[in-house]
């Protein structure tokens, strides 16, 4: 009984965060400074495969990451490692679900140039009037890996 508990106490104690994050989108804290690096270096990274590739680098990049992560602690039989890279990936969404949504009226602060990457990417597929609608695609998806970070010890039971 106690070894079921204590494959729980880290979902229990990424719930409240998780929840905090779902209410409070938008709201600018200590993980988004290292989102916003990540998403930088991205831009960087992707320099070299031309302007779209660029501007989405960012957005990639802050993505691929938590996946990375992910893999890392799943080949290192990491779980809490897993989880935790659920999280973070969940987190990232809410981060890309904010800044896409905001395309059109490019009210966030911004680095650099001041060139709004979603505003760009999203002018260039024609898809700039559904800011809003995939803005909440991605928070859709923050809650995906938000509810798999936390109820991620189920899948150990079946082992």
């Amino acid at each position: 009984m106690m070894e079921y508990f204590k494959r729980w106490i880290f979902s229990l104690l990424l719930l409240p965060i998780c929840v905090y994050f779902i209410l409070h989108r938008g709201e600018y804290t200590l993980l988004d400074n290292f989102h916003l690096i990540v998403h930088e270096a991205g831009h960087l990274v992707f320099s070299f495969f031309g302007t779209f590739i660029q501007f989405l680098g960012g957005t990639l990049m802050q993505l691929v990451i938590p996946v990375l992560l992910l893999i890392v602690f799943y080949k290192s039989a990491m779980p809490k490692g897993m989880q935790l890279s659920l999280f973070l990936l969940g987190h990232s969404f809410i981060n890309v679900a904010v800044y896409a949504a905001d395309a059109r009226t490019q009210a966030l602060p911004l680095l650099g140039n001041g060139k709004h990457d979603w505003n760009y990417l999203l002018n260039e597929t024609n898809l700039l009037n559904f800011d809003a609608e995939i803005g909440n695609i991605f928070f859709g998806f923050a809650i995906l890996f938000f509810v798999l970070a936390i109820i991620f010890p189920a899948h150990r039971m079946a082992e």
